[in-house]
């Protein structure tokens, strides 16, 4: 038994692959044995290079198809790019198929044994080759020690972040110091209190932090600036966290890790070093930002702060290959209502501006739901630079006479609507998605770039000055310290380089004193939580959505929001108007007599068969499936945390599982 549980959670093999820049783009270097590794300081670099595989996931290297691709914690619909597909597992995004994940519909019981891939939240490996580092670099022999302190500061810097993961999780894990042995009493430790947990990981960061490198390098090795990002990253999860889960009786604390959150991230704003990506010879730099490839530096981009590239030839990705694939024939998904409806209106107000539920007042520049897709108009400019509308970046991809793909640039596809998986018609039917609103984020319309396989060059954005800009806004928010000159620097920055029009709309622009009333997003707030949101941090988290969107973030704000009961808000996808349907004939390739535009649909729409709609015509995820009632998706409390597995539960009696997941007799 003792032996089983060694080679299941430590198992004492170390492998070692590159990843970004010389280090991060090389294929596995040879294992080297315990205990004769270290001699000198240039082995310490060569170690850690092989910790990066483990970390610095991005985008994946080689296959990235979303069913079977390598999987982690954040994307827990399946595999592929962490990246573009975690928000599948979200009120973000539907997922094709008759039901949803098990995660999601309610029916994942505690697994027996630990699932065997690498990001695991029960995944002791990688963990193991940071504790064995962290113990013996002081192997080396050197006249000066302490200049081995920035190869530990790397070393910290993943402990931190993997034990991040498992707190988010799990919430209370073992801590673990040491590479363990057969014999090691360690291996039967309890759960190391959360107070005491959260402290050790603090210690890692503050020494990261305090003795790494300090440079711009986005792809190269761990830098001061990503250890700071990940420091107010992971504070903002601590301090929202314990504010709003009062359960765990830590209220009085969540105060420090906020301002801690803020003095993080303004010592990297203040550095003045990163600027949010715009290339004033578009209007869509925001969509632009994603689909870049090679080092950020070629495109001009100050916004990324950790990146992982991709050369193309020794190491790539399948990831725009895939992600083209799963919006066309294999695994679409689609954008839910209830996300569209958060984006605001090109003025900086709500689509509904007040009223109650039934008989809300409707912006003036919001179009509704009738006609083709005109829900998309006059609102946030990045909501089309997410959601395609027909017509904009999706052009027509065909099959010629070879089997192969062919295109013509000219014309419009819309979007094939289909809740099967592979649902595409071999011939000509290549953008499904399951709800009408197809993601084009991320997405690239260049066939020369899919046929990169498997060497893409993609560019993995993983920390992002977007992102920290969020962070401080939302910390400050929390703290009720923010200032207009915050939001400047934050929100209207971000909402700017969206292109919001802040001259045409000047009070698109959010001020303290200006925050617009949302009776549609109140209402669900005081249905769903169990405690009041102030409008200003209201705005704060709508606006953390929307600029995130489709980048993985949604599941972790939920959780540490205390607000998974907002995965019962309906789901629905977009109105099957009289004029979508009447595009839904089953033609292809027809030119539209009034506009002399070719025009191709997907296949026939056949009510309550291929497409189910509800009373008003909206269409319905996953109408099929018996737990989700309605477009409601069950929620239990539980799910705060995953289940420890049975089987280390019973290897090792001092663990205890989390609340209401099935546990063992003792």
């Amino acid at each position: 038994m003792k032996k089983y549980y060694i080679i299941m959670a430590f198992a004492l093999i170390f492998s070692f692959t590159a990843c970004n820049d010389d280090f991060m783009q090389q294929d596995p270097i040879d294992s080297m044995a315990d205990g004769t590794f270290f001699t000198k300081e240039s082995d310490l670099p060569l170690y850690l290079d092989g910790l990066y595989q483990y970390y610095v996931i991005g985008h994946g290297r080689g296959e990235t198809n979303v069913s079977n691709a390598e999987k982690t914690f954040l994307n827990l619909a399946g595999g592929g790019s962490p990246i573009v597909y975690s928000d599948i597992f979200s009120d973000n995004a539907v997922y094709a198929g008759t039901a949803p994940d098990g995660k999601l519909q309610g029916t994942y019981e505690t697994p027996n044994t630990a699932p065997t891939y690498y990001d695991a939240p029960w995944e002791w490996k990688k963990l193991r080759k940071v504790n064995y580092f962290l113990n013996h670099y002081k192997d080396v022999a050197t006249s000066n020690p302490d200049n081995l302190k920035k190869w530990a500061a790397e070393a910290y810097f993943f402990k931190a972040w993997d034990y991040y993961i498992k707190l988010l999780a799990l919430g209370e894990v073992p801590w673990i110091s040491k590479e363990l042995s057969l014999d090691s009493p360690e291996l039967y430790s309890a759960r190391t209190p959360r107070v005491e947990l959260v402290d050790s990981i603090m210690t890692c960061l503050n020494f990261a932090v305090e003795n790494i490198q300090d440079n711009t390098e986005p792809a190269g090795r761990i830098n001061q600036d990503q250890a700071l990002f990940l420091k107010a990253k992971f504070c903002l999860f601590e301090g929202t966290f314990r504010k709003y889960h009062t359960e765990l009786k830590l209220q009085s604390t969540a105060s420090y890790f906020l301002e801690q959150s803020a003095i993080a991230a303004k010592r990297i704003i203040d550095k003045n070093r990163y600027t949010l990506f715009k290339d004033p010879s578009v209007n869509d730099s925001y969509w632009q930002f994603f689909v870049q490839t090679d080092h950020p530096s070629k495109h001009g981009n100050k916004e990324t702060i950790l990146a992982r590239v991709y050369d193309g030839a020794t190491v790539g990705t399948n990831v725009a290959r895939y992600w083209g694939f799963n919006n066309h024939t294999r695994y679409s998904c689609g954008g839910t209502l209830a996300m569209l409806e958060e984006y605001l209106c090109e003025d900086g107000r709500p689509i509904y501006i007040g009223g109650t539920s039934g008989s809300y007042v409707q912006n003036p520049l919001f179009k509704g739901y009738d006609g083709l897709w005109e829900e998309l108009d006059n609102r946030d400019p990045r909501l089309r630079q997410t959601v395609n509308k027909p017509g904009e970046y999706a052009s027509v991809f065909d099959y010629n006479a070879g089997g192969k793909y062919g295109i013509d640039e000219v014309g419009i596809i819309y979007p094939m609507i289909t809740q099967a998986t592979g649902g595409g018609s071999p011939t000509k039917m290549y953008n499904s998605t399951v709800t009408g609103y197809r993601f084009i984020k991320h997405w690239m319309p260049d066939k020369t770039v899919w046929d990169l396989n498997p060497k893409g060059k993609q560019t993995a954005h993983i920390f992002r000055y977007g992102e920290l800009l969020l962070i401080y806004a939302e910390a400050k928010a929390e703290l009720g310290t923010i200032t207009n000159d915050d939001l400047d620097k934050t929100v209207n920055a971000l909402r700017e380089r969206a292109g919001f029009n802040f001259t045409k709309y000047p009070n698109a622009k959010l001020t303290l004193g200006n925050i617009p009333s949302d009776p549609r997003l109140d209402a669900i707030y005081a249905e769903k939580l169990d405690y009041s949101v102030a409008p200003v941090i209201r705005e704060i988290r709508r606006e953390r959505r929307v600029e995130m969107m489709m980048e993985g973030k949604r599941y972790e704000d939920l959780m540490r929001w205390k607000a998974g009961k907002l995965f019962t808000v309906q789901l629905r996808g977009m109105k099957m108007t009289p004029e979508k349907e009447a595009l839904y004939d089953g033609r292809v390739d027809k030119v539209n007599p009034q506009t002399g535009i070719k025009e191709t649909a997907a296949p026939k729409y056949q009510k309550n068969n291929n497409v189910f709609v509800d009373s008003k015509g909206f269409i319905i995820p996953w109408a099929q499936a018996p737990r989700v009632i309605d477009g409601v998706l069950p929620w239990d409390d539980r799910r705060y945390y995953f289940p420890i597995p049975l089987k280390e539960l019973q290897l090792n009696s001092n663990l205890v599982q989390n609340p209401g997941w099935k546990d063992i007799s003792r």
